[in-house]
């Protein structure tokens, strides 16, 4: 209901601009002139207490003296005189507002207030705001033509509707979908986010049926977890692209722990939007490139792809690219290698990709994509084309457009050093079909538009939940911690073992001066063989300064363990640290993996996962994802890191239980959104034993915030 109420902005039927200029060339003089020179459907009131018309059209010396209902009403009007021009808005009775003006909370303290009380007056008279301090709104659709921006970028009409933070990046982002024939629906400009926001106008976007793709620049997110909540259920419906921009300073600090080090800048980020099924571009021209081919042609099924050239040099550039980015180029049926030798001369190569060579016509790439396009060996096709003297290029993109006429999988088009959409391609235009200036942009816009097709047929996911006896347990346990303190190891267990993750049986000999006698004992009452650690909460990384021995088989080797652990921390300094020591069973043969929790103050708890040991941030094979997760989540989070074959087992050994790894990072998701007190948690190892044999921690840290 809340983005229903959008329509009052994005489709009014009543505009009045206040501060409206006579003079071109300030904002108040070109909002007005653009609502008129693109024939805006319905009435427009220019409010200027200080003439009696503007730009020919009759105005009015307030708000409240316009005699028609008002929609939307724009306000390009000094700072200081906005709140008064906003009540004026509320007792008149309009509906949404846009709000141009700078000057709030964009400047400070004192900005901000005046922004606050902004948004008490709009949330008081029931209004809806973009901006402020923003570039305004426009809606292309030919049944509304409204461009209530001070911008005189009019992009073509189409599908895609677009949100940018940043006004002056909206503007060329305006400026470059016109000049690349993107189609537009709709372009908001949201300023300061005061009121409208992007989540907002997600919701409103998810059920306008004119919009097919949606293309976001953010610089920063209001609410992330409604942000995520809301983008997971639209990205099933359509696609959201976006770039973000304003990389996040969490984890950038020294962090103590594992996770903390490893979660460095912008993994947060990264994280929520692929759980998200959000697209990621890098650049605003990756986010451009995608857009073309999202709007414009049907989802991959999958990541094979054929390509034809006319030139062998772009084709295996083409090929590279396309490898690099995780697509496959499978060899062509018999039946179509068949179809290609009949009209191809004996010097091409039928192979994928096809090189038709450079006496290639334009009836020769019809054929061959129309061939292409109905090989069911392949998801897309990528035709590529490079001038030479012999063959226009206006007569190969109709050609081209023929070929591809009717196909079912996307056909993306390669003009070498064509950037846009030339005359010469006007082809492609008719029939929807995306051209880049160089293969590596063709193939970077496949592999995205692959992975929102991964999305797709993603299953949903079923959701994990700890019982409130188990959450209450650990907070019992921390109610027993100083803040800011690491948890002791017996305090570690009892957290982990509430949870369901199964620790490995131990015990602590407490004091520095605890005797070998008493260390012996309470290894041989634990069971051999056993490891020994040192415990201290100063020392965070044991194994650098000699505080870990494995593998003690009976009273002697603890004893002697005991002897050297000691000499090699007082080498560092460290022996007086010692609060006592830690024994505990050794582990059976599994793999070491490592699982950990830490808090971003954006985006809450994010779970960690790679592989584990001494070398974790050596390697940094860690990927991260948003808590909570649901088993898809899980399962995607272990499947993403780099040495994932590992867990399968890689040439003849052992692999890992995957099930039991998937619980072990949904109960640690879990604790993470439900207990807001942990702040960190490190299992390192996390051994992942045997399929059907579970999981153990071997090695766990856990702070309390």
């Amino acid at each position: 209901m809340a983005a229903a109420t959008l329509d009052s902005i994005l489709a009014p039927r009543t505009v009045a601009v206040i501060g409206a200029s006579r003079r071109r060339g300030t904002i108040g003089g070109e909002l007005l002139h653009n609502l008129l020179a693109r024939g805006f459907a319905g009435a427009i009131y220019p409010v200027n207490p200080a003439v009696h018309a503007v730009q020919g059209v009759r105005a009015w010396p307030s708000i409240e003296a316009v005699p028609d209902d008002i929609d939307l009403a724009v306000l390009a009007v000094p700072a200081a005189n906005v709140l008064a021009e906003v009540e004026a808005c509320g007792r008149k009775g309009v509906r949404g507002l846009v709000v141009i003006t700078a000057g709030f909370g964009e400047l400070g303290a004192a900005g901000k207030a005046m922004q606050d009380e902004l948004v008490r007056l709009v949330n008081h008279y029931d209004m809806r705001m973009v901006g402020p301090n923003c570039l305004g709104v426009q809606n292309r659709d030919p049944e509304v033509c409204l461009n209530a921006t001070f911008s005189p970028a009019w992009p073509a009409y189409g599908g895609v509707s677009i949100a940018s933070q940043s006004g002056a990046l909206g503007q060329a982002i305006l400026e470059h979908a016109r000049e690349l024939g993107l189609g537009v629906r709709h372009f908001v400009s949201m300023g300061n986010k005061a009121d409208v926001s992007g989540n907002d106008l997600l919701e409103y976007w998810a059920t306008d049926a004119k919009t097919r793709v949606i293309l976001l620049y953010l610089e920063s997110f209001g609410d992330a977890k409604h942000f995520h909540e809301v983008a997971r259920r639209v990205t099933r419906q359509k696609p959201i692209l976006m770039v973000k921009s304003g990389r996040s300073e969490a984890g950038a600090h020294a962090a103590s722990s594992h996770t903390g080090a490893l979660a460095g800048l912008d993994v947060a980020a990264d994280a929520l939007l692929g759980q998200s099924g959000v697209l990621r571009a890098d650049t605003l021209e990756e986010l451009f490139d995608l857009a073309m081919l999202l709007a414009n042609q049907p989802v991959p099924r999958g990541r094979r792809v054929a390509i034809v050239t006319n030139a062998g040099g772009p084709g295996i550039m083409a090929t590279d690219a396309c490898v690099a980015q995780g697509l496959n180029l499978p060899p062509l049926s018999a039946h179509t290698e068949a179809a290609l030798r009949a009209f191809l001369p004996p010097e091409a190569s039928v192979r994928n990709p096809v090189d038709m060579i450079a006496s290639a016509s334009a009836e020769g790439y019809r054929n061959a994509v129309q061939l292409l396009c109905a090989d069911p060996a392949f998801d897309a096709v990528l035709a590529i084309f490079v001038p030479p003297i012999v063959t226009d290029a206006a007569d190969v993109a109709a050609a081209i457009r023929l070929g591809a006429q009717g196909a079912e999988k996307p056909v993306v088009t390669c003009f070498l050093g064509k950037h846009g959409m030339t005359e010469a391609l006007s082809s492609l235009r008719e029939g929807h079909l995306p051209s880049y200036a160089f293969p590596e942009s063709a193939a970077i816009a496949l592999s995205r538009a692959a992975r929102y097709g991964d999305w797709l047929r993603r299953p949903n996911g079923v959701p994990f939940a700890l019982a409130n006896h188990q959450l209450d347990a650990v907070r019992d346990v921390l109610a027993h911690v100083p803040a800011g303190e690491w948890l002791k190891p017996a305090q570690v267990r009892q957290v982990l073992q509430a949870i369901g993750i199964h620790v490995l049986p131990e015990t602590v000999v407490p004091g520095r001066d605890a005797t070998p006698d008493e260390l012996a004992a309470a290894a041989q009452k634990l069971g051999m063989p056993v490891a020994l650690k040192v415990q201290s909460a100063a020392i965070l990384h044991k194994t650098d300064v000699g505080g870990v021995a494995l593998g003690l088989a009976d009273g002697e080797a603890v004893r002697d363990a005991l002897a050297t652990m000691r000499a090699q921390l007082a080498e560092h300094g460290l022996l007086d640290k010692v609060e006592g020591w830690h024994l505990q069973q050794m582990a059976p043969k599994g793999i070491e993996c490592f699982a950990g929790l830490t808090t971003d103050p954006v985006f809450g708890p994010l779970v960690a996962f790679g592989l584990g040991g001494v070398a974790v941030e050596v390697w940094r094979d860690v990927a991260f994802r948003v808590a909570p997760l649901d088993d898809v989540d899980a399962a995607a989070l272990i499947e993403s890191i780099r040495g994932v074959k590992i867990l399968d087992g890689w040439r003849g050994a052992p692999a890992a239980d995957r099930l039991a790894l998937r619980d072990a990072l949904q109960r640690l998701a879990r604790l993470g959104a439900e207990v807001p007190q942990i702040a960190e948690v490190d299992l390192n190892p996390l051994l992942a034993l045997a399929p059907g044999q579970g999981v153990a921690a071997v090695d766990a840290r856990i702070r309390k915030a």
